[in-house]
Order: C-alpha cells, then structure tokens, then sequence
C-alpha cells in the first residue's frame, strides 16, 4: 500500500483550504493550529492543543468563524444525527471474545445479505444477533451486512451515507456493531461489511466544507465524483484507507464488499482497488486471519482479481452480474432491459463455463461490445460471488418484488440449485432461503420534504428503460414502504416455504460436503444444454448437476452415479441405466418431472 497511516492526536483535523478552525467540544472553544511538518505549514491537518484528552466528548468544529459547528469528517458516533454534532468513541475498550476466531476463506463458503433494518421487527443489530444460530445451522459462512454508516434520516438502504466512520445510532451505534461481530464470530460466522466509497449521500455531506473530497463536474449516477487523482488526492484516498483499515481492525471484520467500483474515477497508476489489495494482504498478515476484499463491479473486468505481481489489483472477488441475469431469465421469462442478452439456456452454461457472458461480446444494453475472458490459470471460480437475488436486482424493481412473489416452489428451487451448484461463490438474499413473501422495496426517511419528492420522481424516470410501469412505483418516503419490507419470519415454518427452507439446508450441507463442487477450476466445469427441450446439465469431477427448466418432463442424459438431491419425488434413472454390471459407469437418461433438478454424485 502507498500510503503510510499518519500519526494524529484526538481531535486532529484534516481542512487544508481553511484560514481558522476552532474545536467545539463539550461547550468550549479550543483555537486550533496548523500542524506542522518538517517544519513548514503544508499539510492541511490541523491539531487542538488543550483539548480533552479523555472521556466522552460531544464536539464539533467552527471553520472560518462560522456560528454553526461541523460535525467531524472521522466521528464514529453521531447520536443526535448527521448534522449534529459528533462524539468520541473509544473502540478500544470493548473486550472480545474471539480470540479464538481464525477466519474464513473465501473459496467454498456461502454468503448470506442482510439489511439490519428489515432484517428482523426490531431492526438493530442486537436483535440481528438473536438470528446467527438461526444462519450457522442453515450452513452460512459469511453475513454480509449492507451499509451501516451514519445517514440522515430513520430509516434508508443504507447507500445515503455520508458518515462513513459513524454507526447509525437506530442499529444500535458503534458498541452494538462490536457485540454483532464478536456474536457472529462465537456462532461460527464471519462479517463482511458493504461499504461505499464511490459517492456520498444528499443530506449531511459536509466533506466538501473541509477540503477537495470531491471533484466538481465529474460525476458519476449519483453525482460528484470522489477525488481519488487530482490535486490533494493523497489525503482523501488516506480517507478511505484509513475507514476500510478500522472495519478490520477496529471492528474486527472479515472482509468488506466494495459498492459500485465501477464508477471510481482513478487515473493514477496504483489504482485504488490495488491499495485495497494491499491494505487486506497487510491486515491478514498483522492479524492472522483472512482480509477479504469483494467488489461490485459491472465492467466484467478479470483484473480486479489478478495477483498483483502480474499486474492486476489482487481482490479476493468480485459480484458476476451474468450470473444473476442468466439465472433470473431462465426462471422467469423476463427478456427486457439489460435481461435481453440472456434469453437462452446457453447463456447460463456459458456463464458456468467462464465466469461472465459478456467477455468481449456484444452488450445489446449498453450498445457496444464489453467485457473480456477471465484467465483461467489466475482465476479460481470461488473469486465470482453470484446469487439469483440481491438487494439491488430486487429493490431496484418497480415493486421491489422478489422471486418468489411471482414464481412457484419448483422455479424457485432451480434458482437455488443453480446458484448453490455453481462453482462460485453463492450470496443468499435475507429470505431467499425460505421465500418470503414480503418485498423489499426501496425506502428513504429524507426530513427535507424537497429531496424527498426529487427522490420519489428520480425513481420513476429510472424505471423507464426497463419498461415498467411508473404508476405501480412505491413512494420510497412513505413509512409503510419500509415497513413491508420487514421480513416475516412466520412464514419459515409453514407450507412451501418450510420445504424450500429445507432445500436451501441440504443444498448448502452437499455442498460443503462434495469437493466437486467447489474444488475444480474453470476448466473442469461442462456444459451440455437441450434449448428445445429446456434442460441444462453441467458436470464438474464426478458429479453432475442436471436443471430441466421446461414445464414438460425430460429425460436428460447422465453419466450415471447416484442421486444425492433432487427438487421433486418424480425424478428417477431408468432402471438399470446407471451402471452396468461391471461396476463401470455407463449413459443412462435421467428423468426430470417439469421444473425439477437433480444432483448425482460418485
């Protein structure tokens, strides 16, 4: 990494483009003064000499004799929201209990997306930790947590943030989070964190008071872009580091999902995305234990996840959208927008193969070719995190519907074979595992009542292009549009939810217990696909995974071995078609009742 932390006292300032800044803190003003280095004036920090060395302090700062304080660009806690001011928080003096905690790879776990505020009635992270055990026995490795800085407002996604070293004070702040992760450690479960360094949210962004953080008149979907190359750049790149650096340390974290890179504005010649890699290699060699760095990206580009040494930015993953895409229009029938690409069996089993459809081709979306193939010798498949569900392809929908409020057991229950038989790394969508009936829609709690109508109307001009009506469209500042998206978790125990809850379980225990599916690389994986028929069979070692997305039974043809799972009671091999009498396997035809899957295994 090549930036070194910089030493700093308690209230030091970061404000290179002020002439005066006083310190706020419990009441009392503490001039402040330009820290020097090597003996001149030139880094922009600012120190408070007096100031209160210890304690809980409520503080703020005065720049250029305003009346108003700021709150601090840093603050960990802000109680009274994101315009007030902030208050110290020492994080140090929480006592773990995980010592013992040794980590979790990447390659061969399953990971489970949760938004604290829906996830449970009460929507902090305390009662979010009443739910792990819940998770350990379904089989998850990871709980990654959408964002959970500081925002303005109740209630929000979570991509509104503007306080990005803050924990929202409604989850529960900062000693909440901590008793969440050492929690989720004890149960066996890491914690990957989405984080958002990209763009800033509309209400409470202050960064610009204090210096460059953002580059007027480049903007990306939502707005300035983040000053990552220009003039005084090392400090807001030393920003963002130093954030990442606190959920791993601090927090203790096992790795952070990075939103939207793909809207990084970066030209200099150690991208940011390489100072990610860098700073996880240099936290898991300090700790011991695994720093996993996963980006979202749509720019189908394998560089994010080469080694360094080769050039690339040395990532442990990142999302394949592909992914996503094939699954959603092969069980739904769902060919708009950028879904159009994908409306073929084939589709998917290329995906399968190489990790992303569009790798050089054709993009008919974006009306230009994009993508490029993944090296197979530098890639393991478990570097793409996948999932039939997310918080974006579900929330960024006119109703904010999920799957299974439109498709039956048996559709749903090909969507899971596919995404937890994939040689990637599956992500679960909080519940997915039992299909919930409840939709997750996009919710704001804007106090501006002019932002949020802008918010409501920005919404509906979005959906255009994917030709959905604007009129079924939610308004995202109405309470009750969070308040539907809470989860039900009565639903678990009953019906067809109960049976695909037990699917998600066995699915996710084969998984772990057959190598075949998780162990070989790219080159290993073979497709076989019937478009007119509707099946798709994909092989890996000796197990094989046959999905007929038809409404009509097939007969599909297998290898042979045993079956270890199937979706539906109908589904057989023809008698005496499996071996021959030798022991030695022979083809035999696997029968699949209409929406049904089966695994078979040696």
């Amino acid at each position: 990494m090549t930036l070194p932390a910089h030493g700093s006292a308690r209230f030091d300032l970061w404000a290179p483009e002020a002439g005066m800044v006083t310190l706020l803190a419990d009441g009392r003003q503490y001039p402040m003064a330009r820290r020097p280095v090597g003996g001149t004036d030139g880094d922009g920090w600012w120190t408070a000499p007096g100031a209160p060395a210890s304690g809980d302090v409520d503080y703020g700062y005065l720049l250029d004799g305003d009346s108003i304080p700021l709150p601090d660009p840093r603050s960990r806690r802000q109680p009274a929201g994101v315009h007030a001011l902030s208050r110290t928080f020492d994080a140090g003096h929480y006592q773990w209990a995980d010592g013992q905690w040794a980590g979790r790879a990447l390659k061969g776990a399953v990971i489970y997306e949760l938004h604290v505020g829906t996830f449970t009635p009460e929507g902090t992270l305390d009662a979010a930790a009443g739910k792990l055990q819940y998770l350990a026995e379904l089989g998850i490795d990871f709980v990654e947590l959408l964002p959970v800085n500081g925002f303005n407002g109740t209630h929000n996604w979570g991509y509104d943030g503007v306080q990005w070293y803050a924990v929202h004070e409604g989850y529960g702040g900062p000693a909440a989070y901590q008793r969440f992760v050492d929690a989720a450690h004890g149960a066996g479960l890491g914690v990957i964190q989405d984080v958002v360094y990209n763009h800033l949210g509309p209400s409470g962004n202050y960064l610009p008071r204090f210096g460059p953080y953002l580059k007027s008149g480049e903007g990306n979907t939502w707005g300035d872009s983040v000053n990552l190359d220009g003039p005084d750049s090392d400090e807001v790149r030393r920003y963002i580091l130093d954030n990442a650096a606190m959920w791993l340390r601090d927090y203790h974290v096992d790795g952070l999902r990075l939103d939207a890179v793909h809207a990084f504005k970066d030209e200099r010649a150690v991208h940011l995305l390489e100072d990610f890699g860098a700073l996880a290699d240099a936290v898991s060699a300090e700790t011991g234990r695994p720093a996993t760095m996963i980006a979202e990206s749509d720019l189908n580009n394998p560089r994010l996840l080469y080694p360094r040494d080769v050039n690339g930015y040395g990532l442990a993953g990142q999302w394949s959208d592909d992914f996503h895409h094939a699954v959603h229009v092969n069980v739904s029938g769902e060919t708009t927008g950028y879904y159009e690409d994908f409306d073929s069996l084939g589709a998917l089993a290329k995906v399968l193969e190489c990790g992303f459809f569009h790798d050089g081709s054709y993009s008919s979306f974006r009306g230009r070719h994009h993508g490029r193939p993944i090296n197979p010798a530098l890639v393991h498949p478990a570097a793409l995190v996948v999932c039939s569900q997310n918080h974006d392809q579900i929330g960024n929908r006119a109703t904010g519907d999920r799957l299974s409020q439109t498709l039956g057991y048996g559709h749903l229950a090909l969507a899971a074979v596919a995404t937890l038989t994939s040689p990637f790394t599956p992500m679960l969508f909080m519940g997915e595992e039992y299909g919930a009936s409840t939709p997750w829609q996009f919710f704001t709690s804007h106090p501006e009542p002019e932002l949020g109508k802008a918010t409501a109307e920005g919404r509906i001009r979005e959906f255009e292009r994917m030709g959905w009506d604007p009129a079924v469209v939610p308004d995202p500042q109405d309470p009750e549009t969070f308040t539907r998206s809470k989860l039900n978790w009565t639903e678990a125990s009953e019906g067809d939810h109960a049976r695909l809850l037990e699917l998600y379980r066995a699915l996710i225990a084969l998984r772990r217990t057959t190598p075949d599916l998780t162990e070989p690389g790219f080159q290993d994986t073979v497709t076989e696909v019937s478009e007119e028929e509707g099946w798709l069979l994909f092989r890996r070692g000796g197990t094989e995974v046959a999905m007929n997305f038809s409404g009509e039974a097939r007969r599909v043809p297998v290898s042979g071995g045993a079956i270890a799972l199937a979706t539906d009671d109908g589904v057989r091999l023809d008698p005496g078609a499996d071996r021959t009498t030798g022991g030695e396997q022979a083809s035999g035809r696997l029968h699949l009742p209409g929406h049904s899957a089966a695994i078979l295994t040696n």
